[in-house]
C-alpha cells in the first residue's frame, strides 16, 4: 500500500494521518489474545490457523487425566513477532489448559480472572514509576471463549465464567468444531446462546456501528455472526473438485474452514485482524483499563499495594482438608482411647473380682484354721 505524497495544500493538518502511518508502520503493534475453555475444543488449532503458522504444538489430552489429583487451571503465556509487508506484530497467547477439565470445577475460573486483574495491576503500578519508557504490557485485548457444540445451550460453568470475563476483558464467544453439527442445529444452537446472553446480561464484544463508516455493513454481518461457529485445521485437503483447501476430510466430502458457507473463520479472523484489531486495543485501553484503574484508584492510595485476597479457594479447599483429615484423626485417637479406656475398666473390675475372691478365701481358710485349733485344743483337754 502506497503512502499518498505529501500535500502543500491548506495548513498540513490533512496529512498527520500520514505521519501517523508512518510511525506505526515504524513501531509496530503487540496484540495480546486469550483463549478459555474445555481441553479438546481446538484452542491451539485455531490459534494456529488464524496465524498461518505454528506458534503452539498440539498437546498430547491422553495425558490431562493424570492432573486429576492437583485441579488447577493453569495459564500459558506463548509469544511470537509476526511480520506482512514489513510490518511486525508482536503476538502473545495466553492459553488456559485445566479449565473445566474437572468433575469439581468450583471457582475454576479464578486464575483466568486474578490474570487479566493482574495485568491491569502491572500496568498500572508501571506507570505510577518515574522511569516509563520499557513498560511491560501483557493486557489481554480479545477473549475467545470457546463453547462446546452440544446442540442444547449455555452450561452453567460457561455462564458464570463469561460473566466475569465479560466485565474486564473483551469478550468473544465461538462454538467449537462446528462442523459436528448440521446446519440447522448450528442455526438453532446459535439462537439459543444469544438468548442466554440477553437474558443473563453477558457482555461480550460488538464492533462499532457508525452510520458514515464504509465498515458499517461489515460489522453488521460480523455481528450478525457472534457466537462465531469455527472449524479449525492446519492440514491441507483436497475437496472433491479438485481444490487443495484447509479443512478435515469426511466420508461425507470437505469442511473447508475459510469457506464461509461451512463456518465463520472467516469473519473471526477479520474481526480479530482485518478490521477491528485496533478497536479491540483501544477498547481495552480506554474502558477496561480505565475502569480497573478508576475502580483501584477510588479505593486505594497513590503507590499502594494492592490487598491479596486471603480467601483463595484453592487454600480454603486444602484447609478444608486438612481440617476434615485432623477431625477425622482425632474421633480415631478419641474411639481408641475410650477403647483402651473400656479395657482398662473390664481389667480393672477382673482384678477387684479376683482380689475380693482371694479375700473370700483368705477369710474362709482363717475361719477353718480356727476351727481346727479350736478342735484341737478341746482335744487336748480331754486328755
Amino acid at each position: 500500500m502506497s503512502i499518498p505524497a505529501p500535500s502543500f495544500d491548506g495548513i498540513g493538518i490533512a496529512n498527520l494521518p500520514n505521519q501517523r502511518h508512518k510511525i506505526v508502520a515504524k513501531r509496530g503493534a503487540h496484540f495480546t489474545i486469550m483463549v478459555v475453555g474445555e481441553s479438546g475444543l481446538g484452542k491451539t488449532t485455531l490459534i494456529n490457523t488464524l496465524f498461518s503458522t505454528e506458534l503452539s504444538p498440539p498437546k498430547n489430552y491422553s495425558k490431562r487425566h493424570f492432573k486429576q489429583l492437583d485441579k488447577l487451571t493453569e495459564v500459558e503465556i506463548i509469544k511470537a513477532e509476526l511480520e506482512e509487508r514489513q510490518f511486525k506484530v508482536k503476538l502473545t497467547v495466553i492459553d488456559t489448559p485445566g479449565f473445566g477439565d474437572y468433575v469439581n470445577n468450583r471457582d475454576s475460573w479464578l486464575p483466568i480472572v486474578e490474570f487479566i486483574d493482574d495485568q491491569h495491576e502491572a500496568y498500572m503500578r508501571q506507570e505510577q514509576q518515574p522511569q516509563r519508557h520499557e513498560k511491560t504490557d501483557l493486557r489481554v485485548h480479545a477473549c475467545l471463549y470457546f463453547i462446546r457444540a452440544t446442540g442444547h445451550t449455555l452450561k452453567p460453568l460457561d455462564i458464570e465464567i463469561m460473566k466475569r470475563l465479560g466485565t474486564r476483558v473483551n469478550l468473544i464467544p465461538v462454538i467449537a468444531k462446528a462442523d459436528t453439527l448440521t446446519q440447522n442445529d448450528l442455526h438453532m444452537f446459535k439462537q439459543r446462546i444469544r438468548e442466554v446472553i440477553g437474558a443473563q446480561g453477558i457482555r461480550i464484544y460488538t464492533p462499532p456501528l457508525d452510520a458514515d463508516d464504509e465498515n458499517a455493513e461489515h460489522a453488521r454481518v460480523l455481528i450478525d455472526a457472534i457466537p462465531f461457529s469455527i472449524i479449525g485445521s492446519t492440514e491441507d485437503v483436497k475437496t472433491p473438485d479438485g481444490r487443495v483447501v484447509k479443512g478435515r476430510e469426511y466420508i461425507w466430502g470437505v469442511a473447508e474452514v475459510e469457506n464461509e458457507n461451512h463456518c465463520d473463520f472467516k469473519k473471526l479472523r477479520s474481526l480479530l485482524i482485518r478490521t477491528h484489531m485496533l478497536d479491540l486495543i483501544s477498547t481495552s485501553e480506554e474502558l477496561h483499563y480505565e475502569n480497573y484503574r478508576q475502580t483501584q484508584m477510588e479505593t486505594r492510595k497513590f503507590g499502594e499495594a494492592k490487598v491479596k485476597k486471603l480467601d483463595n479457594p484453592k487454600f480454603k479447599e486444602e484447609e478444608e482438608q486438612l481440617r476434615k483429615k485432623f477431625t477425622e484423626q482425632v474421633k480415631a485417637e478419641e474411639a481408641r482411647f475410650r477403647q483402651w479406656e473400656q479395657h482398662l475398666i473390664a481389667e480393672r473390675d477382673r482384678l477387684n473380682k479376683d482380689l475380693e475372691m482371694a479375700h473370700s478365701a483368705i477369710k474362709q481358710l482363717e475361719a477353718e484354721l480356727e476351727n481346727l485349733q479350736v478342735g484341737y485344743g478341746r482335744g487336748s483337754g480331754r486328755r
